[in-house]
């Protein structure tokens, strides 16, 4: 399937920020089942490259500004092919051990309720049942509901406040299978969520787990199956904060905020059409 994706960030300062320094991880990388076609990001009109690798494999790219800014646009775009890979990664380009994403966070470390979910989940070739059994009991423990929790709750919590949306799903999962010795990170993407030709989304969360012989396997807990060609990877980490798309440093002034829209579409659609409609919202 040939996919569009726009996304834009648009980080406002009203007392003005003296500098600012960067972390862009919006560049999703070719294996297996995902080829980028073309893909751009541009911070104010100007495109930017990723010129360094990270420890996980993945390339992303530094930006620096001392000048004041008030506010600053970054947009990334491009076309993406996919194929329906039953969630199986393979292809990508060699990085850290497994055994690295058995560290915890803050965000995933486990609690006895984590720990006492997927029972039957074991560490080795065997594992990919109970990660199945894992992800399903993760999605019936918490429903799908917004507002409950926030980028800062860590996955404990929002096991005990009832109610989470993909990033909590994500770091339960993630939690729980390290919990049992399975190696699991924390991916940062986009999804085609329906037929509409466009749509206002923001970035989707999912794991991906790690099985001895087979390599790494994603597991959408939110919509309770694995990664298909309506998905683009972007970059994965430990935890959320891990994986974020953007990070960055301000010096000077006071606090800002930070809005983001992604439009993606099927097939040939139009990247001027979906940048219109989003300038037409702000306005």
């Amino acid at each position: 399937m040939l996919l569009l994706v726009r996304h834009l960030t648009h980080m406002r300062y009203p007392a003005g920020a003296a500098g600012l320094a960067l972390r862009l991880k919006l560049f999703p990388p070719s294996f297996d089942g995902q080829r980028v076609i073309d893909w751009h990001v541009e911070i104010d009109g100007e495109e930017t490259t990723h010129g360094t690798m990270g420890g996980y494999g993945e390339r992303f790219a530094q930006w620096l500004s001392h000048r004041h800014h008030d506010e600053l646009e970054i947009v990334a775009h491009g076309r993406v092919e996919t194929e329906d890979r039953a969630g199986i990664i393979k292809g990508l380009r060699r990085a850290c051990p497994p055994e690295v994403f058995l560290r915890d966070t803050p965000l995933t470390q486990p609690d006895e309720a984590i720990r006492a979910l997927g029972g039957g989940l074991e560490p080795g070739a065997g594992a990919l049942p109970g990660l199945h059994a894992l992800s399903a009991e993760v999605r019936a423990a918490l429903p799908y509901r917004s507002g409950m929790t926030d980028s800062a709750t860590p996955a404990a919590a929002a096991l005990a406040g009832g109610g989470g949306v993909c990033q909590d799903h994500s770091h339960i999962f993630i939690a729980a299978a390290r919990a049992r010795g399975v190696p699991a990170r924390y991916v940062t993407g986009y999804l085609l969520a329906g037929d509409e030709a466009y749509q206002q989304l923001e970035t989707h969360a999912w794991a991906e787990a790690h099985v001895a012989g087979l390599g790494w396997v994603g597991f959408d807990v939110a919509n309770g199956l694995s990664p298909t060609d309506h998905y683009v990877r972007l970059c994965t980490g430990l935890d959320a904060n891990d994986a974020a798309p953007l990070r960055g440093i301000v010096t000077g002034g006071g606090p800002g905020t930070v809005s983001a829209d992604v439009r993606i579409a099927r097939g040939e659609g139009d990247i001027e059409a979906m940048q219109q409609q989003q300038q037409q919202q702000q306005q």
